[in-house]
């Protein structure tokens, strides 16, 4: 028999104690782990760091049992524990992991306002960039912008330090304070172009452009862009693509129709080139000019159709934007030919995925026959019924509760034909929790039940400790207390765990 942190009168009463039980009579190390990852961050939620640490330490992979770790000792720092949350430190058996935690709990620290234990705990890392880099941050959002950038002086990783100027941009953004925001993305463009990996300098100048659109510079943004392009243009291997593409989309958004077509043609990927002209065709969308949305739309489809076998370097990926295509669209009220490009998609899963999306689209632009034919075509009768689900949140978003209702009642008579009992379970929890917000809480609780009566019949010890730890949410959120009928369930799951 395992030994329980866990009181087993506790896990008869209770839906998330219950959970930890069975967790902890996993004998797979694997199964264990599993479940522990979606247990212990739950514990964490309520603050109780001294079991969650004990369930931690309990994992065997030393991977997991390290993250979780981890996440403790940063909870501790959170909640003020220092103390507690620099023992597990010392647990924890990866260095760089334990390197890792300790700046997250400097992190804690600064995000609380004591920066001189942040600066503390930083001076005993032998990497303390990011941990100085967050410290300015926060010291800048207070209103403190002379330490935060005296702070930043200690920086000397041109990453953390462009980060930095990047975030505390973004605050003068928020604070619609243009010109220490231009100020900061300045400082942020100079360090940017210390960054020695290309690809993450790349990444860094287009992120820097698009502030400065924000910040209603579109001349730097494309000045800035154009370093961007320049870099990218180094780079070999199959990231230089997706780089450019990027850099094509900052371009238009930053006013340059020119300069945008010019840095697409030089992208060969027409998985890439498909990504840009989706990214095109919104634009045009956004701007009223519609016909031109239209059309690089129906370009970029072309130019994804016409690939071939060889030139395909990432099946999924395609067959995700195709549906991506077809999704854009709908969004354009071309919904029969949404469902048309939606219906040629290989990958049931993508095809699955997009109709769904297509059919909450519609809905949202009431064609409810479209939304009908969209959901209508999806064959698997368990992924239909997420998909009424997902038209059901729809109309409740335009304000049509009955219709919402009604068919939320069509998806709840299809629950049954989920043939996976988690996922049964997963199908449930939504039910329940829509019910719930309109108004029909007896529905709800029904829902809930039937789920822990769902959960009892599943087999593999990890998942049912895992679906019955989310169920525990619902229950708590919903404030449902347990009926003696529902700890008889908890009670002969426990029994047969310790057979």
């Amino acid at each position: 028999m395992a030994e329980h942190q866990i009181p087993i009168e506790k896990a008869q009463e209770n839906l998330l104690a219950c959970a930890a039980f069975l967790a902890e009579n996993i004998k797979s190390s694997d199964g264990h782990a599993e479940a522990m990852k979606e247990i212990v961050p739950r514990y964490l939620e309520k603050a109780d760091v001294d079991i969650s640490a004990e369930l931690a330490n309990s994992v065997d992979d030393p991977f997991t049992r390290d993250r979780l770790l981890m996440r403790v000792a940063e909870k501790c720092a959170a909640i003020g524990d220092d103390e507690y949350a620099l023992q597990l430190v010392e647990a924890i058996e990866d260095t760089s992991t334990q390197m890792q935690t300790q700046e997250h709990i400097a992190v804690q620290k600064s995000v609380k306002g004591d920066y001189a234990k942040a600066f503390e705990i930083a001076g005993t890392l032998s990497h303390a960039d990011f941990v100085y880099a967050d410290i300015a941050v926060h010291q800048a959002e207070s209103g403190d912008e002379i330490n935060a950038l005296n702070t930043l002086e200690k920086v000397e990783f041109p990453n953390a330090k462009t980060s930095a100027f990047q975030n505390i941009a973004l605050l003068n953004l928020q604070n619609d304070e243009m010109t220490k925001a231009v100020q900061s993305l300045e400082k942020a463009l100079d360090s940017a172009e210390e960054i020695e990996f290309t690809e993450e300098k790349v990444r860094s100048l287009n992120d820097i452009g698009s502030y400065f659109i924000e910040a209603n510079r579109k001349d730097r943004a494309i000045e800035t862009f154009d370093k961007a392009k320049i870099a990218a243009e180094t780079i070999e291997g199959t990231h230089r693509d997706s780089l450019l593409a990027n850099v094509a989309l900052g371009f238009l958004q930053a006013g340059s129709l020119d300069l945008a077509d010019r840095t697409l043609d030089m992208v060969a990927d027409k998985t890439q080139m498909t990504v840009a002209l989706v990214g095109f065709a919104r634009e045009f969308w956004q701007k009223g000019e519609r016909d031109e949305a239209l059309e690089t739309l129906e370009e970029g489809y072309a130019i994804l159709k016409s690939q071939r076998d060889s030139e395909i370097r990432d099946s999924r990926a395609r067959f995700g934007l195709w549906g991506t295509i077809a999704v854009e669209f709908a969004r354009f009220e071309k919904a029969e030919r949404a469902i048309e490009i939606a219906q040629e998609v290989l990958d049931e899963n993508s095809q699955t995925s997009a109709l769904s999306q297509i059919a909450q689209v519609c809905t949202l632009q009431n064609k409810d026959d479209f939304a009908r034919q969209a959901a209508g075509s999806i064959g698997d009768e368990a992924q239909k019924m997420f998909a009424l689900i997902g038209i059901s949140d729809a109309h409740n978003k335009i304000e049509k509760k009955d219709e919402a209702l009604k068919v939320l009642r069509e998806a709840d008579a299809l629950s049954e034909t989920v043939p996976q009992l988690a996922s049964r379970s997963a199908a449930l929890n939504e039910l329940a929790k829509r019910f719930h917000a309109y108004g029909d809480a007896q529905k709800a609780r029904e829902l809930l039940h039937e789920n822990l009566e769902t959960i009892a019949q599943i087999r593999d010890e990890s998942s049912r400790a895992v679906t019955l730890a989310q169920l525990s949410d619902f229950y708590e959120q919903f404030e449902f207390d347990l009926t003696d009928a529902e700890k008889e369930i908890l009670q002969t799951m426990i029994r047969k765990a310790e057979w």
